[in-house]
């Protein structure tokens, strides 16, 4: 069992950067590939980037490619998410999740096949 808590969203112009961290409980951190998603009202939840439990190899959804960075501190438990460049379509409430297995290829696009959530934090940005 891994509980999922994420922090650091909050109200930021366009432009700006905030920088998301989700805090996972348990010893086994390091056992699971991480992900983060995001919904907005009205869509469904998307794919925004993932990390390897080695924090070896990360993926970006295109819409936030070389303006978002997804990295991990296994010692602490922690995954982060920096937005930089934050656009008012990145408006959105961003989960945090873990998966056991590795999802190769398009797999970990897809929000259904990871485990764990967190509750979520929200995340607005005004023009």
């Amino acid at each position: 069992q891994v509980q999922l808590v994420e922090s650091g969203g909050g109200l930021v112009q366009a432009g700006g950067s905030l920088r998301l961290s989700c805090a996972a409980s348990g010893r086994t951190f390091s056992m699971y590939d991480m992900g983060w998603f995001r919904q907005a009202p009205g869509k469904e939840r998307e794919f925004v980037s993932t990390i390897s439990r080695s924090g070896g190899d990360t993926y970006y959804a295109d819409s936030v490619k070389g303006r978002f960075t997804i990295s991990r501190d296994n010692a602490k438990n922690t995954v982060y998410l920096q937005m930089n460049n934050l656009k008012p379509e990145d408006t959105a409430v961003y989960y945090c999740a873990a998966v056991a297995a590795p999802l190769y290829y398009s797999r970990k696009y897809y929000p259904n096949l990871y485990d764990y959530w967190g509750q979520g934090t929200q995340v607005t940005v005004s023009s």
